[in-house]
């Protein structure tokens, strides 16, 4: 299951965006605008084009591939129905994809696994490890395939661990986030709006699942 993050017409629907749904272990926003270059290259742009472009690798491998959303709805989805799509295909493994709205001095990509989180709707016990894997594997691959490094302006040598994400917290299959580098520093924003630098991105994304679903986890 691929998320594509945001999504362009959510800053039109700031009243659906704004609602607060229950991610577990507290109230969050539906969803947000999420950021973008300094050129005006938005986030949500940035993630679908990844996403598609993944999307077409993963298929090519012989891959089923589920979306959260193909630039086909007016704004969100919800990170709760985020969520509940990829638990409702059953998957294998899902990501979110993200880029970063970080401070303009810091640059480099980080990946988010989940945290043990139980409550309400949320119990992360049973894919915390599987997880984990799956974000070791992700560092690994999207480095090799894109050169970027790890952030140097948060997180801890590319990979962080959180409990605030509904995305996460809700989700009963193994899942990840990336951030793919820093929207607000020149260097990544440059880097970022090349459909070259992309295709590696989405490259280095899709060697990490098939890592994932071909090797052992012991």
């Amino acid at each position: 299951m691929i998320d594509p993050g945001h999504n362009p017409g959510n800053v039109d629907h700031t009243t659906e965006i704004n609602a607060q749904v229950d991610v577990g272990n507290g109230h969050k926003e539906c969803d947000t605008t999420g950021t973008e270059t300094d050129a005006g290259y938005s986030e949500a742009a940035y993630t679908l084009d990844v996403s598609n472009r993944l999307r077409d690798l993963l298929q090519t491998l012989g891959a089923k591939v589920v979306l959260t959303q193909d630039g086909d709805r007016p704004w969100g989805p919800c990170v709760t129905e985020r969520a509940a799509i990829g638990n409702a295909a059953h998957a294998d493994a899902a990501i979110s994809i993200h880029g970063d709205g970080g401070p303009a001095t810091g640059s480099g990509f980080h990946v988010i696994m989940p945290a043990e989180v139980k409550g309400g709707a949320a119990d992360t016990g049973p894919i915390v490890a599987p997880s984990h894997r799956l974000g070791l594997l992700l560092r690994e691959k999207f480095q090799a395939a894109t050169a970027e490094p790890y952030a140097d302006y948060v997180a801890q040598q590319g990979l962080d661990t959180r409990s605030d994400l509904g995305g996460l917290n809700l989700s009963t299959v193994p899942k990840v986030f990336i951030e793919c580098g820093n929207m607000r520093n020149a260097g990544d924003a440059g880097r970022m709006t090349d459909p070259q630098w992309r295709q590696k991105a989405a490259q280095g994304i899709a060697d990490a699942f098939t890592a994932y679903l071909t090797t052992a986890s012991g």
